[in-house]
């Protein structure tokens, strides 16, 4: 059997009579839309704030999962994506966003493949609905192109029929209705104003993330209703794309602890089995990834296990491993900074100062250079990945004698009310400093060349700081276990490394290594 931490080490050969264990990815790839190209299967996640945006997972077998690349080099959307301030939000709250787009970039995109190219089509809540097309889904990624100049939209999937015609399903925030509109064929603009197609505030509040797909002569959009933690999915279907659509409950919490099993898409294996990617809410690890089996019955999908009574399905706790061969896949999380480019798994809080970060100034290093900043939510090139459940420990070595007067840096479990055990420069000395929502506490003095840093975070979603001053052989634990953010701007909270000054910007700190490992469930 497939553990559920099989993406920690390579996984084991499957074989006859081999299953898998729910989560598949127990990281926050939230609203995931996913399709197959020849062999391979592809998933796009939402990335919102978080630079390059759009992650590109890779997977063979639908079980195992790394990323392959991103959409979106940077987030050219608006000035605000460069956190030019001024500044409204600290440490201690979580809104006015001023000066910052938290919340902001890149809601639930869809992904499909069409006469030769990729598409992956996604909204951002200010500024419309963009594209972006590839010849592959490792890039590289065309420039955005903005298909309607209008905000408060969300979700848009693209479908192109038999007959060549291009069309655009989304919803609106709040969220639906679902608007449907003709698209040019090259998909680049729409046509009309859009027409409503679904609206059932009573039966269907909140619909929303819609997929559309086309099977057996029917129409079916596949939408989550109820909300981001407590939601089911539903499925609707027509005989022209127009409508009009009825609908059904396909996957509900049933008998499961799952609260909220929905938003996500259908694939087919090459030999025609049926599979749906979809989140689940989990609080401050985000909204992890689940994969359920999906057999057709009267032309409705059944997704997951059955219920007994109801036309809907229930999520599976483990499967049968879809058909094909295995793939052996993990998503990447250490780094030694020895390439001459990030690894994938990287992503800036907002767009990066490029100016103010190298790996090629001290090889074998990620260099952080500070810019001005009060706090760590408003400052620059914070890095960060998705953190990794159920439990993770992350540590990381840093050589801070080059930082100047003012200067903070370290480790983060960053998001909403973020904590950090990092240093302080301040009267001409390096201080060990641990910090929650803003709050500083001084520890002692140090003066060694360098430092590692610890932060273990445990299922039931707290963490706690530790530090090392003699080469990581042993580590003393530093301040109270914090509680991570439930929720941050829509994403779970993220491991992070950061600096910045409430001085004169320059001071340099060189981070070593980041090692990060999966532990069990405690």
């Amino acid at each position: 059997m497939l553990a559920t931490l099989s993406w920690i080490v390579p996984a084991a050969p499957l074989v006859a009579g081999a299953t898998y264990t729910n989560p598949i990815l127990f990281a926050d790839y939230s609203d995931p839309d996913v399709i197959r190209i020849g062999r391979d299967y592809y998933l796009v996640a939402s990335s919102f704030h978080f630079s390059p945006g759009i992650p590109i997972l890779r997977s063979g077998d639908l079980v195992h999962w790394s990323i392959a690349g991103h959409v979106l080099p940077r987030l050219p959307f608006a000035p605000e994506y460069d956190m030019p301030g001024p500044h409204t939000l600290t440490d201690a709250i979580s809104k006015p966003i001023g000066g910052t787009r938290y919340a902001g970039g890149v809601w639930a995109p869809s992904i499909r493949q069409h006469a030769g190219l990729i598409y992956v089509y996604w909204a951002t809540p200010d500024e419309g609905i963009f594209m972006a097309t590839a010849r592959s889904p490792e890039g590289p990624w065309s420039a955005p192109v903005k298909v309607i100049d209008q905000p408060a939209l969300e979700d848009p999937c693209p479908f192109w029929d038999d007959d060549g015609s291009a069309w655009l399903v989304h919803s609106r925030h709040g969220a639906g209705p679902l608007i449907l509109h003709r698209m040019s064929p090259d998909g680049r603009r729409v046509l009309d104003e859009g027409t409503v197609i679904v609206e059932d505030k009573k039966n269907l509040p909140i619909l929303e993330g819609p997929k559309f797909y086309k099977r057996n002569g029917y129409y079916y959009i596949f939408a989550p209703f109820g909300g981001v933690e407590k939601g089911a999915q539903a499925v609707l279907r027509a005989r022209t794309i127009t409508g009009p659509y009825e609908w059904r409950v396909v996957l509900r919490q049933g008998n499961t602890a799952l609260e909220g099993p929905h938003q996500g898409g259908w694939v087919e294996t090459p030999s025609g089995e049926g599979w749906f990617v979809h989140f689940n809410s989990t609080g401050a690890f985000g909204r992890i990834t689940y994969l359920e089996p999906v057999r057709w019955i009267d032309d409705w999908p059944v997704i997951g296990d059955p219920i007994a009574g109801d036309v809907a399905g229930q999520p599976v706790a483990s499967h049968a491993v879809p058909d094909g061969p295995p793939a052996p896949a993990t998503l990447q999380t250490s780094d030694e900074f020895g390439s001459r480019t990030l690894g994938q798994q990287w992503e800036w809080n907002h767009n990066p100062d490029d100016a103010r970060w190298s790996l090629a100034a001290r090889p074998g290093h990620l260099r952080l250079i500070a810019n001005h900043a009060n706090q760590i939510v408003n400052a620059r090139n914070t890095l960060t990945q998705i953190l990794i459940g159920p439990a993770s420990r992350i540590t990381t070595r840093i050589d801070a004698r080059k930082m100047s007067e003012g200067q903070r840096a370290g480790l983060s479990l960053f998001g909403v009310k973020p904590s950090w055990i990092g240093i302080t420069r301040e009267g001409g000395r390096n201080w060990l400093t641990l910090s929650s929502a803003g709050e500083e506490t001084r520890g002692a003095a140090i003066a060694g060349k360098q430092i590692e840093l610890r932060a273990i975070v445990s299922s039931d979603q707290k963490v706690r700081y530790s530090y090392s001053l003699d080469g990581g052989q042993t580590f003393a634990p530093m301040g109270d276990v914090f509680p991570l953010a439930r929720f941050s701007w829509w994403k779970g909270s993220r491991p992070a490394l950061f600096t910045f000054t409430r001085g004169t910007p320059g001071g340099i700190v060189d981070v070593d290594w980041v090692h990060i490992d999966t532990l069990p469930q405690d």
